[in-house]
């Protein structure tokens, strides 16, 4: 008997078709709001939660700790609904009210740090995670340690995988934004090892550039530019950043539900604008692959969608 947490991976690669008008090279966007929870995320959850168990750092009875805007919250969530854990999340109230009702939905006990003016900021993810951390200071605690922990790539490993097989090895990049890197390193890694050429480029917003520039900033692309140097990346698994401008990734991620049917959060609508970048740069014929993270339901009361409805 197959158990929902079978359903994750394996999601769609579609060719944009209306905004890549003009450009020589094409872009495919992986749709990872087929997974259950409606995010990419939901690869990783799995990843960790198994690995630990396989170590005996998670037994029954154990609590699972994570901070999390609300994504990975929801995808921890959701595993551990399946596989009989408590979990108790560190969020902010600087992410969407969505994603925190969805992750109270799934059975979590959410804690709120409030933010000043619903940014988030380096200070901000700092107090969530010493929050996390002294949570799982107590007996019976699993702290996932998402930004530290390397066994997130294994789930991410899976799609490069699938992006192979459904680009028959043929594509020249990858484009990826970048919260905790796992996803962006992760599918490097496969693709690297296949084709060393394949050009890996993150992305990364442009009012807090602290990988490009070394500059921390506030901004509101939830889920990435976290504001410090995620632990997971690796020099040698990307070739090139990308900064994006918040109003511009706002105005694509619009765009993409408007004219291609894509419903999605705005790093994806970043993950896109970049990819566009790259195109224009890029020898003809040139095949993109990048992601759709997860799906518009959860920003339906945040920009870019709160002034459009």
């Amino acid at each position: 008997m197959y158990s929902i947490l079978n359903a994750i991976g394996n999601t769609p690669l579609v060719r944009l078709s209306k905004i890549t008008r003009g450009l020589q090279s094409e872009i495919f966007v992986k749709l990872e709001y087929y997974n259950p929870t409606g995010s990419y995320k939901d690869r990783m959850a799995l990843a960790m939660i198994e690995e630990a168990e396989k170590q005996g750092k998670l037994k029954r009875g154990y609590t699972v700790i994570e901070y999390t805007g609300g994504s990975t919250g929801s995808s921890l969530a959701f595993v551990c609904a399946v596989k009989g854990y408590k979990i108790k999340l560190v969020s902010s109230d600087a992410f969407s009210e969505e994603k925190i009702r969805t992750m109270k939905a799934l059975g979590a006990d959410v804690i709120i740090v409030p933010s000043k003016n619903h940014q988030v900021t380096p200070e901000l993810m700092q107090k969530m995670i010493n929050k996390a951390k002294r949570l799982a200071s107590k007996p019976k605690t699993y702290w996932t340690n998402q930004l530290n922990n390397p066994h997130q790539l294994r789930g991410h490993n899976k799609m490069g995988e699938e992006i192979l097989a459904q680009m028959n090895g043929q594509l020249d990049a990858f484009v990826a934004s970048v919260g905790t890197a796992g996803c962006a390193m992760g599918v490097a890694e496969v693709l690297k090892a296949k084709n060393p050429d394949i050009k890996v480029v993150i992305v990364e917003p442009a009012e807090s550039p602290i990988i490009s520039k070394g500059v921390e900033g506030k901004h509101h692309i939830e889920g990435i530019g976290l504001g410090m140097i995620p632990p997971l990346l690796r020099k040698n698994l990307y070739d090139e950043i990308i900064t994006v401008k918040e109003k511009d990734a706002k105005q694509m991620t619009r765009r993409l539900a408007r004219e291609e049917g894509i419903f999605s959060g705005t790093s994806t609508g970043a993950n896109v604008l970049a990819s566009i970048e790259l195109a224009k740069e890029s020898k003809k014929g040139s095949k993109i692959v990048t992601v759709a993270v997860d799906t518009g339901l959860k920003y339906l009361w945040t920009e870019p969608y709160l002034k459009n409805i």
